[in-house]
């Protein structure tokens, strides 16, 4: 059963580390994008890399059950300890850093009740409105910072696994 949770665990967390490693492989690309034709390109990733989301707190659940399986003091348990808290920092990340700038993109879209829900959650920041760069140098540059996280979380568990057998 311990052997199908791992399993299960690399699957999870597979998901949310490939969708963030495509956000920052795309990053000397959109760099290059003009305000308005960024603006458009920002709005095709939804509904799809929401839905992906939905990745990211299983994956939190996952290794904290896997946490709670593996025999504590060993190799393979602080392993998994960095794989944990690689996806509660991922996950910290999106709603501190991108999901503000998401309401931005996503002001006037039409979206579902979901994503109006989805779309609507968190906090907006107040104030004067950033500049459009310093929004997209945000949301990319958070992204770059979640699929180093991730990456070093996937590498982490992976590396438990090696070690365990």
């Amino acid at each position: 059963m311990f052997g199908l949770l791992q399993v299960v665990a690399v699957m999870i967390v597979a998901l949310p580390t490939a969708l963030s490693v495509a956000h920052a492989l795309e990053l000397p690309g959109k760099m290059r994008l003009d305000e308005r034709t960024y603006r458009v390109v920002q709005r095709i990733y939804y509904p799809g890399f929401t839905i992906g989301g939905a990745s990211e707190p299983l994956s939190i659940l996952v290794t904290g059950l896997l946490l709670f399986r593996t025999p504590t003091g060993t190799a393979a348990f602080w392993l998994t300890g960095v794989v944990l808290i690689a996806m509660l920092a991922m996950v910290a990340i999106y709603w501190t850093v991108v999901h503000p700038v998401n309401k931005y993109w996503m002001e006037g879209a039409a979206v579902g009740p979901s994503g109006s829900t989805f779309f609507g959650a968190g906090r907006k920041d107040r104030g004067q409105e950033p500049g459009w760069t310093e929004l997209r140098d945000r949301w990319e540059y958070g992204h770059l910072a979640r699929a180093v996280i991730t990456s070093m979380g996937f590498l982490a568990l992976v590396i438990s696994l090696v070690v365990r057998s």
